[in-house]
C-alpha cells in the first residue's frame, strides 16, 4: 500500500502526534477530520496546512462523553464520507511516584487512555464492520510494556489499551476491519515538555508522526518506535523478576541518606 486510505478521524490532534499526522496526511492529499477539545487549536491546525491540503474538517469533541462521540462520527461521516482510518491519539499523563498514588490518580489516566479510547474505537467500528472494511490505530506506549517507576497509572492504562487491541485484532480482521497499535517511546511533545528525568532516545513529533503514517501503510499490528528503546524494554520484560526489580530501583531519597542509623523517615518526621 503506498497511501493511506481516507477519510481519516484523528482524535487527539490539536497537539503532538496527531497534529503532526493530520498535516501531513492532508498535505499529502487525504482528506482528515480532526478533533480534540479546543475548537481554537484545531482551527489552527486545519489552517496551518495550507491551500494545497487535502480538507481538514475540525470537529472539537470531549472523547469522554458517549453521546458526543457519536455525534462527532456523525458529523464527520456527513462532512467527509464514511471514516476509513481512525486514529485515536488522545493522552493524559501524570508522572506519579508511588507516594503520591491516588485513586483518582488512576481514574484520570483511564478515563481518557483507555474508557475514551474504547468509546470512540467501538462507535467507529461498529459502522466498519457493517461496511467491511476500515482500519483503527490505537496509539498506546511503550510504558504499557512493563511496570515502571513514576508511570504506575499512565502504564496501566496502555497496557489496557494494548491488551483490548490484541484481543480485538483477530476477530475484527475476520469482519474485514484492521486493528492496530502504535507504540512509541519518547516523543517531543507538550504532554513530555514537563518530565522532570532523562528521555533516552527522543524523537520528534515530526518523525513519530513519519512513523505512524508509514504503518498506517502496512497491516502490520504493531508499530513501535525507536527500535532501539522498544527493545531495550521488551528484553527488560522477559528477564527474571529480582533482575529486573533490581534494575528499576529508583536512586535512595536524599533525606533517606540524611537519616541516622536505624532511624526511619516516619520516625525523624515525628521528632
Amino acid at each position: 500500500m503506498t497511501r493511506v486510505e481516507g477519510p481519516v478521524w484523528i482524535v487527539g490532534a490539536s497537539t503532538g502526534m496527531g497534529r503532526s499526522v493530520a498535516l501531513k496526511l492532508a498535505r499529502a492529499g487525504v482528506p482528515v477530520a480532526i478533533s480534540a477539545r479546543s475548537a481554537d487549536k484545531l482551527q489552527a491546525v486545519a489552517d496551518e496546512a495550507g491551500p494545497k491540503a487535502a480538507r481538514i474538517v475540525p470537529v472539537p469533541l470531549d472523547a469522554t462523553d458517549e453521546a458526543a462521540v457519536a455525534a462527532a462520527l456523525d458529523q464527520v461521516e456527513q462532512a467527509l464520507g464514511p471514516v476509513a482510518t481512525l486514529i485515536y491519539g488522545a493522552g493524559f499523563w501524570k508522572l506519579a511516584p508511588a507516594d503520591t498514588l491516588t485513586v483518582k490518580l488512576f481514574r484520570d489516566h483511564f478515563e481518557v487512555n483507555f474508557f475514551a479510547a474504547l468509546t470512540v474505537a467501538l462507535a467507529a467500528f461498529g459502522r466498519m464492520r457493517a461496511r467491511g472494511r476500515g482500519r483503527i490505530m490505537l496509539i498506546s506506549s511503550v510504558a504499557g510494556y512493563t511496570g515502571l517507576p513514576g508511570a504506575a497509572a499512565y502504564g496501566a492504562s496502555k497496557a489496557a489499551m494494548t491488551h483490548v487491541a490484541e484481543s480485538l485484532h483477530p476477530e475484527a480482521g475476520r469482519d474485514g476491519v484492521l486493528v492496530q497499535v502504535a507504540s512509541p517511546g519518547f516523543v517531543d511533545t507538550p504532554m513530555t515538555a514537563s518530565n522532570p528525568f532523562p528521555m533516552p532516545f527522543i524523537i520528534s513529533a515530526d518523525k513519530a508522526a513519519d512513523r505512524i503514517i508509514a504503518g498506517l501503510k502496512t497491516r502490520r499490528f504493531e508499530i513501535s518506535f525507536p527500535r532501539r528503546f522498544t527493545l531495550l524494554l521488551k528484553l527488560l520484560r522477559c528477564l527474571p523478576y529480582p533482575l529486573y526489580f533490581a534494575l528499576m530501583r529508583p536512586p535512595a531519597r536524599a533525606d533517606d541518606a540524611a537519616q541516622p542509623t536505624g532511624a526511619s523517615t516516619s520516625d525523624s518526621a515525628r521528632r
